[in-house]
């Protein structure tokens, strides 16, 4: 029996952000055989749980980057920050006047005057460089808000985080010297993790937070090795995984550095990437 770990966006997703036939076949087959398909995402809870069920993909799934593991409609495995650590971050955020979103046990927390701050941002880099790819940026956008389980909020700074379990802070700009000199202020930290999905992104979770570990907790509490593991992967939150997985196989599109440290490349996530990985290493 195999663990088959699988990324969302840029690798079982398509562009419009759903999960072809042809990728769904090829999870149905693998499940018939009987092995373990293991969704494994940044994405939020909730979100994970709408995409699946929509799909018709029963299995079990890690979300917030291995924050939580979730497995026969239970939680196994939540790691949330301390509310002290929550205000720590916010106040640095708010600082800095970027895009940021809260991801609790409710859904994900967004500011109402979040978009208006993105658009802002767009017109900013436009004006500073007419080559900034404005429908990527705006791409971006909808992806965000088109999120299942939202929450709009006037201000962080009035919510009651003790209740919450916040599990991951997700921070969204497409200003890269913000982000260079967001990301070198949180590194070295010992109450937080971070890591990105994507070149305008950065994440922060508990400190115990990674794709990487959440495999491999999600591999012991099924009593499969992790030489039984496969991760399927773009970017680069899910090189934790693959630098665990017995193999690991990284998306046409994926990330340079991704690449290079998978053991195998297949198509582009809008090629059935997933399918064609899925049927060549472990169906055939």
């Amino acid at each position: 029996m195999k663990l088959i770990a699988i990324d969302l966006d840029g690798t079982l997703l398509s562009k419009d952000g759903s999960i072809s036939q042809e990728n769904k076949n090829a999870i149905h087959e693998v499940q018939k055989k009987g092995d373990i398909i293991v969704i494994s995402s940044g994405r939020s809870f909730h979100d994970t749980k709408y995409i699946l069920q929509k799909a018709g993909i029963a299995c079990p799934f890690i979300t917030g980057n291995g924050a939580i593991s979730f497995h026969t409609e239970r939680f196994i495995q939540n790691l949330s920050l301390p509310v002290s650590v929550i205000s720590e971050m916010i106040a640095i955020l708010e600082e800095r006047n970027v895009y940021y979103e809260i991801y609790t046990k409710n859904g994900i927390l967004i500011q109402k005057k979040g978009r208006d701050l993105l658009n802002k941002e767009i017109e900013m880099m436009q004006e500073q460089s007419a080559c900034f790819p404005v429908k990527w940026a705006k791409s971006e956008v909808d992806i965000q808000y088109n999120q299942h389980g939202l929450i709009y909020v006037d201000q962080y700074q009035d919510m009651e985080f003790s209740q919450l379990e916040v599990y991951k802070l997700f921070v969204l700009s497409f200003d890269k010297s913000k982000l260079i000199e967001l990301r070198e202020l949180l590194t070295g930290r010992d109450n937080i993790s971070i890591t990105t999905s994507g070149i305008a992104k950065l994440e922060i979770g508990h400190p115990k937070t990674s794709k990487g570990k959440a495999l491999a907790f999600m591999a012991d509490y099924l009593g499969i090795p992790l030489e039984k593991t496969v991760t399927i992967g773009d970017n680069l939150n899910d090189l934790p995984m693959f630098d665990i997985a017995g193999m690991s196989i990284a998306m046409g599109n994926a990330a340079e550095e991704v690449k290079k440290q998978s053991t195998y490349i297949t198509t582009h996530h809008n090629e059935n990437g997933v399918a064609h990985a899925l049927q060549k290493h472990i169906l055939s």
